[in-house]
């Protein structure tokens, strides 16, 4: 059976970009019957509030989407499904590949790199300096070879190769301040919950590589063989994607309009190339989209 995740960051509130995910992908389970976790991701404590884990509850609720597994508010989530109760998990998963040598240790900062980067990547300054892995103010990076390439398929792309040392060279899987990093933490999370189809921005195709490549050196074989959907972006008028850090006009304004929810699901539709003119609800999405109509990049 398909399951898959709706996995938002309370980093602010939710904004049109992040309902068209969820929106695609509570559709695509529907329609095959599959299930759907809510799964939160609130690792970064400095920038997650609790009035932006209310916006993703009322938002769903608002909107009608339902899921099978995950918390049912607020409360409930920092209690028992916060990632904070999953450290362990993570843990358990850089102990492996640290003692496997599949990682260095970093103490560059972000000024140091812009200064010794030609191409804005990370250079691989520390990865001869034989720095410890309790010094503090460390980040744990994963080592890989030069123009090292990951293929995986996409049901939108086809064959999709990504070359890490162009795109995302030596990522950090611990940051400095101790906390396991987004790319170590998804994978174990979509492992742990037996997720086997994952719908993504664009923007997280070089983070599907290498969680896929990371998923092989730690023998995670289920997660390589996932069903992977990466969508196009909504963009601005500068035909810049929108973004939480960048103020993007934020869904909870479409709430206090007059049929707002109509409106942005009729927004939506567009979007996903369905005739909007029909659209009520949610369900009459689920009745008009089909995954041929989404058009592939």
């Amino acid at each position: 059976m398909l399951k898959t995740r709706i996995a938002p960051t309370p980093s602010g509130y939710l904004h049109l970009g992040n309902v068209y995910s969820f929106v695609l992908t509570w559709l695509f389970a529907k329609q095959q019957n599959g299930r759907i976790l809510l799964r939160i991701d609130d690792l970064d404590k400095a920038r997650v509030r609790n009035k932006y884990i209310d916006d993703v509850f009322r938002t769903l609720d608002w909107l009608g989407m339902d899921y099978d597994e995950g918390p049912s508010g607020t409360d409930d989530f920092l209690k028992n499904h916060s990632q904070h109760k999953r450290l362990d998990l993570y843990e358990k998963l850089l102990e492996r590949l640290e003692s496997e040598q599949h990682l260095f240790y970093c103490t560059c900062s972000r000024a140091q790199i812009k200064a010794t980067s030609e191409d804005g990547q990370y250079p691989g300054s520390c990865i001869q300096k034989n720095i410890d892995a309790t010094q503090t103010n460390t980040a744990w990076r994963l080592l890989h070879n030069k123009d090292f390439t990951v293929t995986f398929k996409d049901t939108l792309r086809g064959s999709v190769n990504r070359n890490l040392w162009q795109q995302m060279r030596y990522p950090v899987l611990k940051r400095k301040d101790g906390l396991p990093a987004y790319q170590i933490a998804s994978i174990a999370d979509d492992t742990h919950f037996n997720i086997n189809t994952i719908v993504r921005g664009e923007d997280l195709l070089d983070s599907t590589a290498v969680q896929i490549h990371l998923a092989k050196l730690l023998r995670l074989n289920s997660f390589a063989e996932n069903t992977f959907l990466h969508h196009t972006l909504i963009k601005d008028d500068q035909t810049q994607k929108l973004s939480k850090s960048q103020a993007a006009p934020a869904v909870k304004a479409w709430k206090e309009k007059k049929n707002g929810k109509t409106l942005l699901l009729r927004k939506i539709a567009v979007l996903l190339n369905v005739e909007p003119d029909s659209i009520v609800h949610i369900k009459d999405l689920l009745q008009q989209f089909t995954l041929p109509k989404l058009d592939a990049p």
